[in-house]
């Protein structure tokens, strides 16, 4: 069982590691390629590159006439989540809108409380609170130099919450693999059409265009790596569990923000570096209370109840 363990949380590191390089790939592509393809790009290899892994693995169920509309809802969350932060990446650097969207455990805590009736104490509203004061730290600089953009990452981070309560539930009975390659067909059913849509309408976020061989080895970056980060997420929580994995998300900080600076020059100031802690320390409070209730929960389940 420890070497499961192990084996979870390596595959978590990995996963924390990785996953920047395809926000660097997207920030590094172009101008000239509108977000809704790079998005393609991102949705159709995914689609791709994990049907056949999952149709190898035996876990390609045909899914049920009453899953559509959720892997559609699904699929819809996880476009509107990665298109906003694509956007703000062109834009911020790298470590900034990173550190935006860690509010978004603090998001996935309060509807986890509303929607999933799962317990949020006061302690855990507070550590959210100053969650989203070391948000706001790296925000308001931000805001004063892009305007809208510098909340891009707050949608995102909505939007994965949504995304993630949705996930849940539908976890408990699809394979983790086989639910990432639908909801990667499901966001490519929804950007196909738009993309056609706008072909040749002059639209800069919609309207496609050819892209050279610089920008497409970029899309391709954007697809190959969001694939292979999301199926290292997916094993890491096959071998370990959530409490102690989730943790571990925060190295992509430490990952965004050496990506930011050795391709991109970016040096975040000492504000940044202060709601970055900020940001950090809370989340990491959160899971320490998750972890101990979890704990307390099991203590209690294994105590032998007298008649």
């Amino acid at each position: 069982m420890q070497d499961r363990t192990t084996l979870g949380i390596a595959f978590m590191v990995a996963f924390a590691l990785i996953a920047p390089g395809m926000d660097a790939f997207a920030k590094a592509t172009p101008d000239y390629i509108p977000v809704m393809e790079i998005l393609g790009f991102r949705f159709g290899l995914q689609s791709l590159l994990l049907l056949p892994v999952a149709a190898y693995l035996g876990c390609l169920d045909w899914p049920r006439r009453s899953d559509v509309g959720l892997h559609l809802v699904r699929g819809f969350l996880i476009m509107a989540a990665t298109g906003l932060f694509f956007a703000a990446v062109r834009e911020m650097p790298l470590a900034n809108a990173i550190a935006i969207f860690f509010v978004e455990p603090f998001i996935l805590t309060l509807l986890g409380g509303l929607f999933l009736g799962e317990a949020v104490g006061a302690r855990r509203i507070l550590a959210c609170a100053v969650g989203f004061g070391g948000a706001l730290l790296v925000i308001q600089p931000s805001f004063s130099e892009l305007g809208l953009v510098a909340l891009y990452p707050l949608g995102t981070a909505l939007c994965f919450a949504l995304y993630m309560v949705m996930t849940r539930s539908m976890a408990q009975r699809l394979s983790p693999i086989t639910l990432q390659a639908y909801t990667a067909i499901a966001a490519s059913a929804l950007i196909l059409p738009l993309l056609v849509a706008f072909d040749g309408t002059g639209h800069p976020a919609l309207d496609p265009t050819m892209p050279e061989r610089f920008a497409l080895v970029m899309l391709f970056g954007v697809g190959i790596v969001s694939t292979i980060s999301h199926l290292f997420i997916s094993l890491a929580l096959k071998f370990a569990p959530a409490a102690t994995i989730a943790p571990l998300q925060y190295l992509e900080i430490v990952a965004a923000t050496a990506l930011g600076y050795f391709v991109f020059g970016d040096i975040p100031d000492a504000l940044t570096f202060l709601g970055i802690a900020i940001i950090v320390s809370a989340g990491l409070y959160v899971f320490a209370r998750e972890r101990r209730a979890e704990q307390v929960l099991a203590v209690q389940l294994d105590v032998p109840h007298t008649p």
